[in-house]
């Protein structure tokens, strides 16, 4: 398998060389596909990843393919851990933003969440932005 000759020790991690995608994860071609590694080396070693799961990388290097610091969840808990991982950084800064991009405060009333902060949406600027995708419809 070529995907073993792109894989090398970095302390626990096994790091795989793979191209990088935008957000610095490993891809390898498999079965003529461009696949995640860590996600087809979890599904050689371990098993099929569960469906609607995701694979949390526990160890956070995005490279690393070890089936011992990958685990399946489900994207809620991937975001949690991330921010509670890494409290000081992207989710902390959405979490302690105080108005929308136009100027809206977020406050419970004029704030949707879907049920986490990190994905807040200003209803204000919702409701204009619904309303000229309806009106662009109509023509």
């Amino acid at each position: 398998m070529r995907i073993v000759e792109k894989i090398s020790l970095v302390g626990d991690c096994w790091e795989c060389s793979g191209a990088p995608s935008t957000k610095g994860y490993a891809r390898v071609s498999w079965n003529g596909k461009a696949r995640f590694a860590h996600r087809v080396i979890y599904e050689i070693l371990v098993g099929p990843i569960p469906e609607g799961m995701e694979i949390d990388h526990l160890c956070r290097n995005r490279k690393c393919v070890n089936p011992d610091h990958l685990e399946p969840v489900m994207h809620g808990d991937n975001v949690r851990r991330d921010v509670e991982r890494a409290p000081d950084e992207w989710g902390k800064a959405q979490g302690s933003k105080t108005h929308c991009p136009r100027g809206h405060e977020y406050d419970i009333i004029s704030t949707q969440n879907g049920g986490r902060w990190a994905h807040r949406r200003c209803r204000v600027c919702a409701r204009e932005t619904d309303r000229r995708r309806r009106l662009r419809r109509k023509e």
